[in-house]
């Protein structure tokens, strides 16, 4: 089990890590109206950074303006004013085109292809090989969970939601991309599906990609990213890592099985016992020194955090703001 302290220790030291993202004052206004003579500001001068193998979460409410950022980034849509540098690379520069990948919140596939069909296409976009293509789309398939014969078969107008969402993952990540966007992944996903998403955005990070994504999920984002920025009305009211925006603190909320009461009541004066046979408590510091003599009395823990506000209070109490 990764324990809090272990995800503290892993956040970047983005001092000795080079950013492959950045933009500096970057805005978009729209006109509409039937002379266009009227101005809608979809994003306010927004300045941040991504660091090579971060997994960085961009929150907002609806009409926040994420998706317009997220298409400014990826030179579908021209900024008003502002600049940014993408893989070093001004926004809208073609030659980073290769090592990106992108998956829109809703992919509209081709829907009389099967899925090993529309691998096969975005792959021939990429002008892989062929024999690289029958290498890494089964690798690509087992990753996002497609892998069955009846999944690999099956024409895409049969698939569901998250069967959608999982082969649209999968085209995003055909081509090996150094940073990987992804629009609203877990969108209109089960329980299930966002678990296994989550997942798969893990085994990325692990392998040292860079992630870029929009999220609703709030408690997905808390467990995933490295840093957050927080978008209200086109303006990007703040960004950080978790530790930086919901504060530090050496007080962890425990629960778990087993182990000797005399001994737990020492590490957890608060301690108390659950109907179902389980503890919990709060434990101050030392949480090494005590999953060690955990271990020693035979139990095990089911959940430990931070006793900090959650990210989505934060999240609501800086958009109320």
């Amino acid at each position: 089990m990764k324990s809090v302290a272990d995800d503290a220790n892993s956040q970047l030291n983005t001092k000795d890590t080079p950013p492959v993202l950045v933009t500096s004052e970057l805005r978009k206004i729209y006109r509409t109206g039937f002379w266009l003579n009227q101005k809608v500001i979809s994003l306010k001068s927004c300045s941040l950074k991504v660091y090579k193998g971060e997994t960085f979460g961009l929150l907002g409410p609806n009409g926040a303006g994420k998706t317009t950022l997220l298409k400014l980034l990826l030179g579908i849509i021209r900024p008003t004013s502002g600049q940014g540098l993408l893989l070093g690379k001004p926004l809208g520069d073609r030659s980073i085109k290769q090592n990106i990948g992108y998956l829109p919140e809703n992919p509209y596939l081709y829907d009389y292809l099967t899925g090993w069909e529309f691998l096969q296409l975005a792959a021939g976009l990429f002008q892989i090989p062929k024999k690289v293509q029958r290498q890494r789309i089964p690798q690509l398939l087992e990753l996002v969970g497609l892998s069955q014969a009846d999944a690999r078969k099956k024409q895409i107008r049969r698939y569901s939601k998250g069967m959608l969402q999982r082969v649209g993952m999968a085209q995003a990540l055909i081509n090996e991309p150094e940073l990987v966007f992804l629009d609203e992944p877990m969108s209109g996903l089960d329980p299930v599906g966002r678990y296994q998403m989550r997942e798969i955005i893990l085994a990325l990070k692990a392998d040292g990609k860079t992630i870029f994504f929009n999220s609703h999920i709030l408690s997905e984002v808390e467990q995933i990213c490295d840093r957050i920025a927080i978008l209200a009305q086109g303006e990007l009211i703040c960004s950080g890592s978790l530790n930086e925006l919901l504060g530090m603190t050496n007080i962890y909320n425990v629960k778990g099985q087993g182990g000797d009461w005399e001994i737990l009541k020492k590490w957890i004066p608060s301690l108390a016992f659950e109907p179902d046979g389980s503890w919990q408590g709060t434990l101050q510091d030392n949480y090494y020194d005590f999953l060690a003599s955990l271990r020693l009395m035979g139990g095990q823990i089911i959940t430990m955090k931070l006793s900090r506000h959650s990210l989505e209070e934060f999240f609501i109490q800086q958009i109320q703001k």
